[in-house]
Formats: C-alpha cells, sequence, structure tokens
C-alpha cells in the first residue's frame, strides 16, 4: 500500500502523475492520499504532521513525502526504514520528526538521482519510482549507503502551527500528552480554555482540545479560529497555566 503526504494540491497534474507511476509499476497495490494541502513550502511544519499521522500507519506501507521547496538543488533524496514502514522524500526536516520518532527499526538511506530527471519534480522521477521499488523488492539497492539526516536534533515537539484545516481549526506541533495538567496555549493574549469535545462549549467559543491525532488543536465551535485572530502556519504559540 502506498501512503501520498504533499503540499501539491489538486490543481494541476502533479498528484495524478505521481499515482500513475505508482499504479504502471505496481498496479495491485492500493493508492491512498493523505494529504495533498500540507503547509506549502514548510517541510519543518509539515513533518510534525506527518509524524503525527504516521503513528497510525501500519508495517508494510509505503509513504511518499513531499513538500519540497529546495527541489533540483544539492538537498539529498532519502528513504527510510521505520519500524517495519518505508518513507520516502527529501531530506529537507521533513521526514525528521517521524524518524526521530521511530522506537525500533531505523535506518536511512541516500536515493540516487537518475540523470536527465526533471529539476522540479522529483516527487514524480525520483521519489515516486524509489517506493513503487521499495514496495516490489521491499529493501533498498545494495548501493545505497546509510546516512544522517537533515533535522536529527529536531524537538520532538513543536509549538509552532503546523497546519490548519478548512474548517479554520489550527494544529500545532505540540502533542496534548506533553502538557501539564491545567497548561494550555495563550493566543493573542487571550488563554485558551480546554475542552473534550465541540459541543462542551457554546457556538462562537473558542477552545483547544486534545485531536485524533493527539495534537493539541484550537477551535471555535462552529467558528474560524485562524480567522478570529490572524493566525498562519508557522506561528509560534506559548503555552502556560490557564487558571
Amino acid at each position: 500500500m502506498f501512503l501520498l503526504f504533499t503540499d501539491f494540491g489538486w490543481r494541476g497534474p502533479y498528484v495524478g502523475q505521481v499515482k500513475a507511476v505508482l499504479a504502471t509499476r505496481c498496479p495491485t497495490h492500493p493508492i491512498i492520499d493523505l494529504m495533498h494541502d500540507a503547509a506549502a513550502f514548510r517541510p519543518r511544519e509539515a513533518g510534525y504532521l506527518l509524524a503525527a499521522i504516521a503513528h497510525w500507519i501500519k508495517p508494510a506501507a509505503v509513504i511518499v513525502a513531499v513538500v519540497d521547496p529546495g527541489v533540483g538543488t544539492e538537498r539529498r533524496a532519502i528513504a527510510a526504514t521505520l519500524d517495519g514502514r518505508w518513507f520516502v522524500g527529501p531530506d529537507n526536516g521533513l521526514l525528521a520528526p517521524t524518524i526521530n520518532a521511530a522506537a525500533v527499526d531505523r535506518r536511512v538511506f541516500a536515493l540516487p538521482i537518475p540523470g536527465g530527471v526533471s529539476a522540479s519534480f522529483h516527487g514524480r522521477d525520483v521519489f515516486a519510482p524509489a517506493a513503487a521499488e521499495l514496495a516490489i523488492c521491499g529493501r533498498i539497492a545494495d548501493q545505497c549507503e546509510i546516512v544522517d539526516w537533515v533535522g536529527r536534533d529536531l524537538p520532538a515537539d513543536t509549538d509552532r502551527i503546523v497546519y490548519i484545516d478548512g474548517y479554520g481549526n489550527v494544529l500545532t506541533g505540540r502533542r496534548a500528552a506533553t502538557l501539564s495538567r491545567g497548561v494550555g496555549p495563550v493566543v493573542s493574549g487571550q488563554p485558551i480554555i480546554e475542552a473534550r469535545t465541540f459541543a462542551d462549549v457554546a457556538p462562537g467559543i473558542v477552545f483547544w482540545y486534545r485531536n485524533s491525532l493527539g495534537l493539541v488543536e484550537i477551535a471555535v465551535n462552529q467558528g474560524n479560529a485562524a480567522q478570529r485572530f490572524g493566525l498562519e502556519v508557522g506561528d509560534s504559540l506559548c503555552f502556560q497555566t490557564i487558571t
């Protein structure tokens, strides 16, 4: 099974071309679109979201992750085997939070970038073929060397905003389980109360909750938190005891 995580969006031919490469080489393998609206040009922020999603991905999957503003430069292409799953993408910090969190089997390999491929679309020409090869063979080519990866020293959590969904809900890179009791985010000087569900607060009330990925998420019941506070991906939040 292939899972795709990109910032391509749905407009244009990009997602379709990546899926066509995978389907041509591995016609019996399902292709799942995890998301194609990861934070554009923000591999560090997108990486924390990918790590939270990856926690729920079972072994034997091959994940193609592409948020790659440095495509065509000297940045490496890598494949990482992590607890029975393969992750393929650019070595720009996107995969780092997922690699760092791997518990048992963690090896990262440099992938060759063939000559003559597009300098602007490694998702199609480098990552998708490599992912297909891993799905077929289950192992990396012998000539691929084990390497270190960009972002090895990144912390396990970030207090930055990593994604804003279609409702205007604001996802942070902070795992809710890491917060002490009574601690919550403060936005524009306003302490944000905690609630378990949207129905626990009245319409129009802002609150934070532990979302389905385990991250701290800020929302407005039947409203748009990002618009209310003028928040964007990459903004930093502070956390303090909420009285």
